[in-house]
């Protein structure tokens, strides 16, 4: 069975003009034109990371032609492969499919594959609340976590104590509701965590935390945790799929490798014609709204 952890720092990037152009060609042109888009930089870069993270595993990992690869969104928003690879009838048993999930949050865009599973993945950085105190920021929050949730965010003695807690549990929430392929209409509050008591550790992967989803224990679920650093969590959701029971297949949990943009472009071949307007458009971006290059500059 296949896993893949990979992280690409995008806060750190600062690609050259032929790096953008030739990455730009690199990806199908509704997500260049959608990446185009967006009115900061530090953005552009994360969906660019994100698109090639999935090219490169559906390309490496699944050996599909870089050329041949269509990736789609779900209703939901979530990538899909379009043709999945054919497998001929005298060829043996069909490998279990993969499955596959991004998230980019704060300084860093991840990808996490597994085959024969639901996989989801959500990444988020511990920052201040921008416009309201932590009291504050919580009391809006309310509804997103139960009683016994909220007892174990709130539990630290210190404000960044707690709101470490507040987003190691909302990217455990969110890697579930990413797996399952469900969007807002999900009422979090049917999803409870309860976290190991072993803290987690960067480049080690925990998989000790349990749901409980509607009160009752899910054991067919397991989420892996993990830190890239101190202020970036990893939590990675693996559910069973076509009614399978999971835990069997499982292999070992694996720690994210973080990738240089030379990974990331390792096998990626041009789909479109160099486009120097993208390039015009992107130099022209603010890295980041002003609060968080406020945050950023002061760290």
């Amino acid at each position: 069975m296949g896993s893949v952890r990979w992280a690409f720092r995008c806060g750190s990037w600062t690609p050259t003009r032929s790096d953008w152009l030739f990455a730009a060609r690199c990806i199908q042109r509704e997500e260049k034109d959608r990446i185009g888009q967006f009115v900061f930089a530090k953005d552009a870069k994360s969906a660019m990371a994100g698109r090639l993270l999935l090219r490169k595993c559906v390309c490496e990992r699944m050996g599909i032609p870089w050329s041949e690869i269509r990736l789609e969104r779900s209703p939901r928003g979530k990538p899909y492969l379009a043709a999945p690879l054919k497998v001929s009838p005298d060829s043996g048993p069909e490998p279990p499919a993969w499955s596959f999930n991004v998230s980019h949050q704060g300084d860093y865009a991840v990808l996490a594959a597994e085959q024969g599973v639901q996989v989801g993945v959500d990444i988020m950085k511990t920052t201040m609340p921008g416009s309201s105190s932590v009291p504050e920021f919580f009391r809006i929050m309310t509804r997103q976590f139960t009683a016994y949730e909220w007892s174990a965010i709130q539990s630290g003695s210190l404000e960044h104590q707690q709101l470490a807690a507040f987003y190691r549990h909302w990217a455990l929430k969110e890697s579930f509701i990413k797996a399952i392929g469900t969007g807002l209409g999900f009422n979090l509050q049917r999803v409870e965590f309860h976290l190991s008591s072993e803290p987690l550790a960067h480049k080690h992967a925990l998989r000790q935390t349990k749901m409980h989803l509607d009160e009752e224990e899910e054991d067919d679920w397991v989420f892996e945790e993990s830190l890239l650093d101190t202020d970036h969590h990893v939590a990675v959701a693996l559910g069973p799929a076509d009614n399978a029971h999971l835990r069997p297949s499982l292999p070992p949990p694996t720690s994210f490798t973080l990738l240089s943009f030379r990974d990331l472009i390792a096998s990626a071949s041009p789909l479109t014609e160099e486009d120097p307007a993208c390039w015009d458009s992107f130099k022209m971006k603010a890295e980041a709204p002003q609060r968080q290059r406020e945050t950023h500059s002061s760290k």
